[in-house]
């Protein structure tokens, strides 16, 4: 019998390259030949003709090829899941990720392109202090879990460093440019930063971003009580840079109206359009057709006072008093005024560049609250206040939106996340992914059992979430409300995975282990592997959301998993029968709505057939039967 070949699965994350010369290619079909971008049509096709490299404005390091380079890679890698370290796993609509921020963003590349509406981060400062995390332009896989095994403490990026700013930069350009293809059309970034790098990062994001799509450099009053041991000025203030993926598209909320604000405007007249406030109704300097004399209900006759007019000509005022928009006062003899309606006014306020820590909270704020939470010990270093983030969050996301933080550090993010939801009933999701960032030895932290941030981060999500659950029942019950529904709303859970080499092994050309590379091919699946860790490297590597709701169904003793209405099927056993087959076909008829589709994936284990190309060739025919002929095995 011939051999029967079914195509691999996707073993690889977005192909970005590709993606890139296919947009470029539609656009300009003349400048790809061969394959390949001739730049010198390209730069004719856009009028660029006399500027050498030397003489372009620029922003340039050591290393920045190699960064810009390492963003368009594909990663190998794959996310393990945690069920076991997660809370309300089977319902949870969060993620929480360990790993290398810069692997991790490439694996999300095909699933949460364009789907995230709002991202904040807090990178480190790169003060000397903190770590920067180095990347292996080679194997970024290995060289993680190389340098994060156990007690294995980060490098810090130290002023005596020849390269000080450029390994900086070259740790933010490719994560940022990654980030950026995960922003919705109309998303936004937040990024929280201080002066050692705020030029350099108004600078890369300007590139990657885009100049024309700055939003602001937000000044956020960080210290409620400045230490004044410095020689010159004492910092009391860090910065919040604010890009658009397309400004055009992006839209300001704004700040939500205070209950004093809304108090100002009552209804004295019972309008029938609601509440109002007077306004002065004069305006200077003078113009002469808005100056004229007004009789009053009352009889009274005034005119505008000296040096000012009246805010509209005679006509439009006349029009405004049969429109029952002038006010005269209760007796009909006050000066007129304008009513202001509250449901006409715009309900978010257009924010300011300055952020008092009055309105979103400072540091030592932050760090006491978190204090709390944790029965008073201290565990994290300079938290961001809850606040500051809901703000962000208020101004640019809606109720459903995806939330991506990828320095999540003590989960801040999350947790301001999971407070606006409470308060204004949305189903946002948030991303947080953090670098298993061992705790110090020695702290308060380690001591406690907590041996990297990700566990603090972990806990402080739980912690949170449950004090928001009891928050929100103690104001239920004293509104006289029902809880239970409430309850019901508020997602408090998250599902935890953890960056790894794929599950999948690897051909080792080193003809020195030659026999542990045949064996893996025939048996290629790693051992210390499960069915879930495989079947979610499935779902990323097809452009799978990680909380999509997976059903699991038994087929001739076997499991197979079924998602998005039959869009995508998987089995994972071994022995695999035709009986499987025909009863994945009878699966999809049941579940898709619309019937069989030639969309329709389904995926095997090429172990699964047990080296029989007759079961193989006979799976192929009954799915095709059935209308199924995208098949893939792993």
């Amino acid at each position: 019998m011939q051999k029967t070949n079914i195509p691999p699965a996707e073993s690889k994350s977005a192909d970005l390259i590709a993606q890139n010369l296919e947009q470029l290619k539609q656009i300009f079909p003349e400048v790809i030949k061969e394959g390949k971008v001739d730049f010198e049509a390209l730069n004719d096709l856009l009028g660029n003709y006399g500027d050498t490299a030397e003489e372009r404005f620029a922003l340039n390091w050591a290393g920045k090829a190699n960064a810009r380079r390492e963003a368009q890679k594909r990663s190998t890698g794959t996310l393990r899941p945690c069920p076991e370290e997660s809370m309300d796993w089977d319902t949870t609509e969060n993620l929480y990720i360990e790993g290398d921020n810069l692997e991790v963003l490439k694996l999300m590349q095909k699933s949460y392109h364009s789907r995230v509406k709002m991202i904040y981060i807090d990178p480190p400062y790169n003060t000397g202090k903190d770590f920067v995390y180095k990347d292996n332009y080679t194997d970024n896989i290995a060289n993680y879990l190389e340098q994060t095994g156990q007690d294995k403490k980060l490098s810090t990026n130290t002023e005596s460093d020849g390269r000080y700013h450029s390994n900086w930069l070259n740790m933010m350009y490719p994560r940022l440019k990654l980030a950026r293809n995960l922003l919705a059309e109309d998303g936004v970034i937040f990024i929280s930063i201080d002066d050692n790098e705020v030029a350099n990062l108004r600078k890369i994001c300007d590139e990657i971003f885009g100049e024309d799509n700055f939003l602001a450099q937000v000044i956020w009053e960080r210290a409620y009580s400045p230490v004044n041991l410095k020689k010159h000025f004492s910092e009391s203030h860090d910065y919040l840079l604010c890009y658009a993926k397309y400004i055009e598209d992006a839209v300001n909320n704004g700040i939500k109206r205070t209950d004093e604000a809304n108090d100002r405007y009552s209804n004295p007249d019972n309008d029938s359009r609601g509440k109002w406030k007077a306004a002065d109704a004069t305006v200077g300097p003078v113009v002469q057709n808005k100056l004229y004399e007004i009789t009053l209900p009352s009889g009274r006759i005034i005119s505008p006072s000296s040096g000012r007019c009246w805010l509209f000509t005679k006509e439009r005022f006349n029009e405004m008093v049969l429109d029952n928009r002038i006010w005269f006062g209760p007796n009909g003899d006050n000066v007129p005024a304008v009513k202001k309606f509250l449901s006409e006014v715009k309900q978010g306020i257009t924010p300011m560049t300055i952020w008092k820590y009055s309105e979103v909270g400072h540091s030592q704020d932050a760090a006491q609250n978190l204090k709390k939470l944790f029965d008073n010990n201290d565990y994290f270093d300079y938290p961001k206040p809850v606040g500051l983030i809901q703000r962000c969050l208020e101004l640019y996301s809606d109720n459903d939106s995806i939330i991506l933080d990828f320095f999540s550090g003590s989960a801040t993010t999350a947790h301001a996340v999971m407070q606006l939801n409470a308060e204004d009933g949305g189903n946002r999701k948030y991303i947080c992914v953090q670098i298993p960032e061992p705790t110090p030895e020695g702290s308060e932290a380690r001591k406690a059992g907590y041996a990297t941030i990700p566990e603090i981060a972990k806990e402080r999500i739980r912690r949170a979430g449950k004090k928001i659950v009891e928050e929100q029942k103690a104001k239920a019950e004293k509104e006289g409300g029902l809880f239970a529904e409430e309850e019901k709303k508020l997602d408090i859970g998250f599902k935890v995975f953890k960056l790894d080499s794929s599950n999948i092994n690897a051909w080792d050309s080193n003809p020195d282990n030659l026999e542990t590379a045949l064996n893996n091919s025939l048996f290629n699946i790693k051992t210390d592997r499960s069915e879930d860790d495989l079947l979610y490297e499935i779902l990323i590597k097809y452009g799978i959301e990680l909380t999509e709701k997976i059903n699991r169904h038994t087929i001739d003793e076997k499991t197979v998993y079924e998602m998005g209405a039959g869009s995508l099927i998987v089995c994972l056993a071994d022995s695999l029968s035709t009986a499987v087959a025909d009863g994945i076909g009878k699966l999809y008829k049941e579940v898709s709505p619309e019937g069989v589709d030639a969309n329709c994936r389904v995926v095997f284990k090429e172990v699964g057939f047990n080296g029989s190309d007759e079961v193989k060739t006979n799976t192929l025919l009954i799915l095709k039967q059935h209308g199924i002929t995208n098949v893939a095995t792993v």
